[in-house]
């Protein structure tokens, strides 16, 4: 598969714009505070003042959108790192693949 083909492949998948309030939880303990700013089946787009190593796998918590009036847990899980751009003022877009749903 030539990289053309995998940039298609991967943009099948239906891309949710989030905005949401996420944890980076590091191989250290450390969590690192960001933003989920898109999700979709495949993977998703953080924004945080952090720089991952190409194929890091991170821990992922991703507050669900809502009003408040239920509560309903958190989306965990495993991403590995695909890219990571540097947006300015120390804040980075990392956008990754899903290994693993946690929880």
């Amino acid at each position: 598969m030539n990289d053309r083909t995998s940039h298609i492949e991967r943009r099948l998948d239906r891309r949710i714009p989030l905005g949401c309030p996420a944890a980076i939880r590091l191989k250290t303990g450390e969590t690192i505070r960001g933003e989920c700013v898109e999700i979709s089946v495949g993977g998703m787009t953080l924004r945080a003042p952090y720089v991952p190593g190409q194929a890091e796998v991170l821990e992922v918590t991703v507050a669900v959108p809502g009003n408040g009036s239920v509560a309903r847990p958190p989306l965990v899980t495993r991403l590995e790192v695909k890219r990571c751009h540097a947006l300015g003022q120390g804040l980075y877009e990392i956008g990754g693949t899903t290994v693993r749903v946690v929880g």
